[in-house]
């Protein structure tokens, strides 16, 4: 049996600070720019500000792609365009500066931070600080399997939340959350059709790199027998990752529920991030609340995992290749949100003075046109 205790998550999570979220609705309003003509910026400062608890918001200015990575055993039924325990290689490309998110992140000047959690591949393929939290290598076949024992469920979930950790005393300010793995969308898809009472091919997408029909065919049966085996054990949110989830899930789960105990912001990438995000959710209901979802990727698991959140993905533009790409896409709108709620002037308050003074002008005009009318009266 695990010890941990997931309920001290509901105690020890609060909201953002309502207050302040108060005080930036009533500078935006004293701003020089009406309220609303922003659109979502307005809200996005605001709410920034009250997870900040700051006002005027403070910018942000040391953010940090975390990626965890993990190998799925599920993915040996070719439910991914990628081999069976091939993750390795995209850790490898992100390092070497050559995937999606390595390109953004040069260009945004924003570190990137690589978790291994349960890569199919030997720990010293790696620098430490890669792999000091691997769990186990690579994870069960979901489908007929457990993904993770008990307790490396729980090791993963402590690692998670040491890591947020980690971020949140070196100073990190936001986090853009992602995965590396070959086969994770299959078990977030399962993740999200059990704790949305749904049916496997309501939220079986086609992955990052777009398999076709037949592969898409075995990944609906995969998380159809996957999600068998998850609804007996819906109730316990830690036998739940362990049973169809994997420890770079576990991992994530854990991480976003630090996250909201340290008050540090996260934007969220892809159907993985969110799925972990529903799990969570369900661990502690007012953690969505540190949470931004970035980026619609077409992926119909995520949209049903950020629907039952009521989260709105900030932008749509349909990446959905992982690895926090999308997510990392949205930096610049928070970041142009944060500046503009805190540097946009206010409206200069109005004197008595010059209350007095309109008046006097108004008085003028009102005697010149009645001197005027009695003219125009005395000549008829």
């Amino acid at each position: 049996m695990s010890s941990l205790n997931l309920d001290d998550f509901t105690d020890l999570i609060e909201r953002p600070d309502g207050g302040v979220r108060r005080d930036a609705e009533a500078r935006r309003e004293r701003q020089i720019v009406p309220p609303g003509s922003l659109g979502r910026l307005d809200d996005l400062g605001e709410w920034l500000a009250a997870a900040q608890g700051s006002v005027p918001v403070r910018p942000v200015v040391r953010p940090r792609v975390v990626l965890f990575a993990g190998d799925h055993g599920v993915a040996e039924l070719d439910v991914s365009v990628r081999p069976a325990g091939t993750a390795a290689e995209l850790v490898r490309e992100i390092l070497a500066g050559g995937r999606p998110v390595s390109v953004l992140a040069r260009r945004l000047d924003v570190p990137v931070r690589i978790v291994d959690m349960a890569l199919d591949c030997e720990p010293d393929a790696f620098p430490e600080d890669v792999v000091r939290h691997r769990v186990r290598r690579g994870s069960g076949r979901i489908d007929i399997e457990d993904a993770l024992t008990v307790e490396e469920a729980e090791a993963a979930f402590r690692a998670g939340v040491a890591v947020a950790d980690e971020e949140a005393d070196s100073g990190t300010d936001l986090v853009v959350l992602g995965d590396v793995s070959v086969g994770g969308t299959t078990a977030a898809g399962v993740l999200v059709a059990a704790l949305c009472g749904t049916d496997a091919s309501v939220v079986t997408g086609r992955g990052g790199e777009g398999i076709d029909d037949l592969a898409w065919m075995r990944k609906c049966a995969a998380i159809r027998d996957a999600l068998r085996r998850a609804r007996p054990v819906l109730g316990e949110q830690l036998q739940l990752l362990a049973t169809v989830g994997g420890a770079d899930l576990a991992a994530m789960t854990g991480f976003l529920l630090q996250c909201a105990v340290r008050k540090l912001p996260v934007v969220l990438d892809g159907v993985v991030a969110a799925a972990c995000a529903l799990v969570g959710q369900r661990i502690a209901f007012r953690a969505p609340d540190w949470w931004l979802a970035a980026n619609k990727s077409g992926e119909p698991g995520q949209a049903k995992a950020l629907d039952r959140m009521a989260l709105e993905p900030l932008l749509d533009q349909g990446v959905k290749v992982g690895e926090g790409a999308g997510a990392l896409l949205a930096l610049p709108l928070v970041q142009a949100a944060a500046a503009l709620a805190a540097e946009l002037p206010e409206r200069p308050e109005k004197t008595e003075a010059s209350e007095d003074f309109e008046g006097s002008e108004d008085s003028e005009d009102s005697v010149e046109q009645d001197e005027k009318t009695d003219e125009k009266t005395e000549e008829a």
